[in-house]
């Protein structure tokens, strides 16, 4: 991800950068992740590019009980490095409580 990276989610302030994102996944030491991404669209246009898919996640707490589940669409802008490596610049991710 670039140093400047933006991450929009639902319901809270955007996330703001590399130190800010690893702050937020800090929270999900210890919970085990499921997650399932279905690509709807990619489109490449010179040294930028975005990625559309539907991303189904589930969070399983360290302590068990019942699992978190989210779904929803995201959106993923990237552009290239001069060395030639894909980042995050900005993501929008929609998910929202998924139905059983």
């Amino acid at each position: 991800m670039a140093d400047d990276v933006v991450f929009l989610v639902p319901g809270r302030s955007p996330i703001r950068g590399k130190a800010a994102f690893a702050a937020a996944q800090a929270a999900l030491k210890g919970v085990r992740l499921e997650a399932a991404s279905d690509i709807q669209e990619i489109r490449v246009l010179g040294d930028w590019a975005y990625c559309w898919n539907h991303l189904a996640i589930e969070v399983h707490p360290s302590g068990g009980g019942v699992p978190v589940k989210r779904a929803g669409p995201v959106l993923s802008i990237l552009r290239r490095q001069a060395d030639g490596r894909w980042v995050i610049q900005r993501d929008a991710n929609m998910l929202a409580g998924a139905a059983e």
